[in-house]
């Protein structure tokens, strides 16, 4: 499994109930495509939200957030972590 970090955009004035709702509908359907979404953080501000996840591919990512009603803007690998 490979490390993901992906970036929404123009979530500007986000919640942090709103967040969690997001992720929880993440983690509702994330077994489907063997994929687990470890974190998300937001910047209610600029209107970003970042995901940390672990999957076989990116293209599972997005799935899994199209999915949840909210196609990720960026994903990015993560190949080295310390």
């Amino acid at each position: 499994m490979a490390t993901f970090m992906d970036v929404h955009h123009g979530m500007t004035g986000i919640t942090a109930d709103q967040l969690a709702e997001a992720h929880k509908a993440d983690l509702a359907i994330e077994a489907e495509e063997h994929v687990h979404f470890k974190q998300a953080w937001a910047d209610p501000d600029s209107g970003t939200v970042y995901c940390l996840s672990e999957a076989p591919s990116a293209e599972a990512v997005q799935r899994i957030h199209e999915r949840a009603g909210h196609r990720a803007d960026e994903i990015h690998a993560v190949p080295i972590v310390v």
